[in-house]
């Protein structure tokens, strides 16, 4: 038996099994095709994803593969000058293709020890008082104690479990793909930049390696959106739209996307939970679709590894829901937001250019930039410390930084008193005295995801804490 399996291997299955490997859970990840898909639908990582893997000690290798961009304020395509003193040390969105994301991902589940099976559908799933029975499309079963339906928007483990899905369904559609052109650069760049005045949605342009990226309105919303469009219908809409197809020719893929905005009522039914486009969906304006899975399996994991190693406290895994769902539906409300400012309505045009002026004001500029790169996020833990439910960035520190302590995907104190001790909780949470004139606090008690869960100074406030976050203690010696 497995203690987990996860069904879906994209980025949040990936880094979910990776976060469940740093506790030995043992972790099988099911993916119902044969091979990775080439289809970029994401292009880049926002401020808090970026953390996430400088605190995993994996950003060296996303940027090896990624383009570091200055941050902007960057809302429904109005883009302004970013806001002095943000809260991160990495403070840039960092260009990287899905696929490439995937890759690295999956790399590093691998490398945890995580067990990857591709080419392995799930039709079926039932479950008991000790764990999950999953049923393959070839007849086979597995066994679990938990299951993660991390298999994207159309997610058959969210409809084997008869979650509802409610929303708006897609009432405009896109055509996306990569190919070749034969317009020269420069007149193409000319062309498109004519075009986005008045249609903030449509855009071609290099994509590297000699081909080009192309999203245009499709002329309706398609019945099956996993059927892939042709050359012939792209070619068409960009002539309608710019009175030229820009010579695109051999594509490399073609797909679609559309406007659905859902939220899953429910993340977890049982020892069965949900993550990523399986518990919600939504435009993809403002890139926020991958990160905000990829930090759905971060705020997951360490909780489910608890539940698995039997030391997590009464109401930690539901946690997860009461923490994360309330960030989906941010992202959903935001994307919708961005959606009716894009509209070529006159009265969405005036709202537009009302924002627009809004944004000049550093606090406004602040907020939106906050909310689409996830760092305004902050957990609701009750009245305390103002950092209490906040994550911190990444501060320096004499050994290194803060993120280095925090590879192993442990709690931490980080005590400044050096008059503290977790005790019977060490093997669970690392303590660290060291000082910071960054860190505003004598001690801060972090969890594995780099939220605050305590900070101050008394050691008898600090021992009620840490069995609300990391069970029982288990007395020395």
């Amino acid at each position: 038996m497995f203690d987990v399996i996860i069904a879906g291997g994209g980025p949040t299955g990936m880094m979910l099994a990776a976060e469940l490997r740093l506790h030995g859970v043992r972790t099988l990840v099911l993916d119902k095709d044969a091979e990775p898909t080439n289809h970029v639908r994401s292009l880049g990582l926002h401020i808090r994803s970026i953390e996430v893997m400088a605190q995993r000690g994996l950003l060296d290798r996303f940027l090896a593969h990624g383009t570091q961009y200055p941050l902007s304020t960057h809302f429904a395509a109005i883009q302004k000058p970013v806001p002095a003193r943000m809260d991160t040390a990495h403070g840039y969105l960092l260009g990287i293709k899905q696929p490439i994301t995937e890759r690295l991902l999956a790399e590093h589940a691998a490398e945890a020890g995580a067990e990857i099976r591709r080419g392995c559908e799930l039709v079926g799933l039932s479950q008991d008082e000790q764990g999950v029975t999953a049923e393959l499309a070839d007849g086979s079963r597995l066994r679990g104690r938990y299951l993660v339906g991390c298999d994207g928007g159309r997610s058959t483990v969210r409809k084997l479990l008869g979650v509802g899905f409610p929303g708006e369904a897609a009432t405009t559609e896109w055509l996306t793909g990569e190919l070749e052109v034969t317009m020269p650069l420069p007149e193409l760049t000319e062309l498109v930049a004519k075009v986005r005045e008045t249609h903030k949605t449509f855009g071609i342009g290099p994509a590297g390696n000699g081909l080009f990226r192309a999203v245009v309105p499709a002329a309706t919303v398609a019945e099956d959106r996993a059927v892939p469009p042709t050359i012939e219908e792209l070619s068409e809409r960009l002539r309608l739209f710019a009175g030229t197809d820009f010579g695109v020719h051999s594509p490399r893929w073609l797909s679609r996307f559309g406007d659905a905005t859902r939220l899953a009522e429910r993340y977890r039914v049982g020892r069965v939970l949900l993550a990523g486009d399986a518990a919600h969906v939504h435009p993809p304006l403002g890139g926020q679709g991958l990160n905000l899975g990829v930090q759905d399996a971060f705020n997951l994991g360490w909780k489910l590894a608890a539940e698995v190693a039997g030391w997590a406290p009464e109401g930690l895994l539901d946690s997860y829901e009461t923490e994360r769902r309330p960030v989906a539906a941010d992202v959903l409300d935001n994307t919708r937001a961005q959606s009716q400012l894009m509209s070529t309505d006159p009265g969405a045009q005036a709202v537009r250019r009302l924002l627009s002026e809004l944004m000049d004001f550093e606090e406004v500029a602040r907020h939106l930039v906050e909310k689409v790169t996830a760092i305004g996020v902050r957990y609701d833990f009750g009245e305390g410390h103002p950092l209490l439910g906040k994550r911190l960035r990444d501060l320096p520190l004499k050994q290194g930084s803060l993120y280095e302590l925090m590879h192993r995907g442990r709690g931490l104190l980080l005590d400044q008193t050096g008059a503290l001790s977790v005790g019977g909780w060490a093997d669970r949470v690392d303590h660290v005295v060291e000082v910071s004139e960054e860190l505003d606090a004598p001690a801060v008690l972090l969890r594995p995801d780099g939220h605050v869960a305590w900070a101050g100074a008394d050691q008898s406030e600090l021992i009620e804490q840490l069995p609300k976050w990391f069970g029982a203690d288990r007395p020395v010696g």
